[in-house]
């Protein structure tokens, strides 16, 4: 009878991981399409930083290798980053191109633009060591610049309009921990700030980027935190553990950042009059999966599926890197960086999920107001 009883509880337990990995990574379409503006770091840049002389690319192989053309496109991902997830989430044929493409010229304007690049920060002097990237200063210069493109062909109202109608992405923030702060030990900014007085600077700072979006128009902006910053790879083999704990410094780090982050946000909205803003607090969708991978499909969540030393967390990813034949089994492409598949959970927590994720509401809610 308890052989037969513990076969029923394996068979559940079986069961309940297949329907969260089916449930967590199949498809979902919320509405038509709109325009869709990008902003921020490597996590949502779909290739602006092909067209820079820099250090931050992903330009190479293995990058790609399970996008749709199997070639590098400049996403930090094996596949589809967050950006495309949500464009086909929204219903439009394609996600937004890069602001330099040169492909983004007459009708596609209209679908919108990408302005992110890998390396950057809220603040102006992080990735200083990436040498030439599109701070977020500059990223908001350029969406001036687009409305002007845009009035240029369709008019200033209709022009004005369809940015009141869009849809508005913006992931910035983890550089400004891992490279900067935390960057090498006494760092400039370490010798500044104690650990909270930064991260107060840091939501400062951005308040006034996101005052600036704000004014520029936009009527609808998803705001993502940092993810589990400790956890990533990189920082499982930068510190040396064997038994791959993530990093508790950078882990205080996400979760002051985190906090304040929906604090600012809500003020901003009361201060507006209206929801604007809605945050995506990245760092708890992660550790979901972080904490359990088996449970959604994952063997690890520490190792990556692509790179070199402790974790695969050494170095860049490139094609003299060890590299994992199946990339639905890792929660982590790169020594940074999510796979598709764990791109897509963490996009249908945005659509669908409860406050435990989003405040003040999902992205679905958010859109159907």
């Amino acid at each position: 009878m308890a052989t037969s009883t513990r076969k029923l509880e394996s068979l559940v337990i079986a069961f309940m991981s297949m329907f969260l990995v089916l449930v967590m990574s199949g498809p979902i379409v919320v509405e038509g399409g709109r325009a869709f503006f990008v902003f921020g770091d490597s996590l949502v840049d779909s290739g602006n930083n092909n067209y820079l002389v820099t250090t931050a690319r992903a330009d190479s192989p293995p990058y790609g290798i399970d996008y749709p053309t199997r070639r590098p496109t400049g996403r930090f991902s094996n596949g589809l980053n967050i950006p495309d997830l949500i464009s086909e989430a929204i219903g439009n044929e394609e996600p937004p191109l890069p602001y330099l493409s040169q492909e983004l010229r007459g009708q596609r304007l209209l679908n919108g633009a990408n302005f992110a690049s890998a390396g950057i920060g809220i603040l102006n002097d992080t990735g200083f060591q990436f040498i030439n990237i599109i701070r977020m200063y500059q990223q908001l210069d350029y969406f001036q610049q687009y409305q002007q493109r845009v009035s240029r062909l369709i008019g200033k109202p209709r022009t004005e309009r369809l940015v009141t109608q869009a849809l508005v992405l913006i992931t910035v923030g983890g550089n400004d921990f891992v490279n900067n702060y935390f960057l090498f030990p006494y760092s400039a900014r370490s010798r500044q700030f104690t650990l909270p007085d930064y991260v107060r600077f840091l939501i400062s700072e951005y308040k006034k980027l996101l005052l600036r979006l704000n004014s520029l128009g936009v009527g609808r902006v998803l705001v993502t935190g940092v993810g589990p910053l400790g956890c990533a790879p990189a920082e499982l083999a930068s510190s040396g553990t064997s038994n791959g704990r993530c990093s508790a410094e950078l882990q205080q780090a996400a979760s002051l950042y985190d906090l304040q982050l929906i604090q600012m946000i809500n003020e901003l909205n009361r201060n507006i009059g209206k929801t604007v803003f809605i945050a995506a607090n990245t760092n708890q969708m992660q550790l979901d999966f972080l904490r359990t991978p088996r449970s959604y499909g994952f063997i690890t969540s520490k190792v990556a599926c692509c790179g070199q030393g402790p974790y695969n967390g050494l170095g860049l990813c490139t094609v003299l890197s060890n590299l994992c034949p199946n990339r639905e089994l890792y929660v982590f492409w790169d020594a940074f960086h999510p796979t598709e598949k764990a791109n897509r959970m963490i996009v249908r927590l945005i659509l669908t999920g409860t406050t435990k994720y989003m405040n003040p509401m999902n992205l679905t809610s958010a859109l159907a107001l």
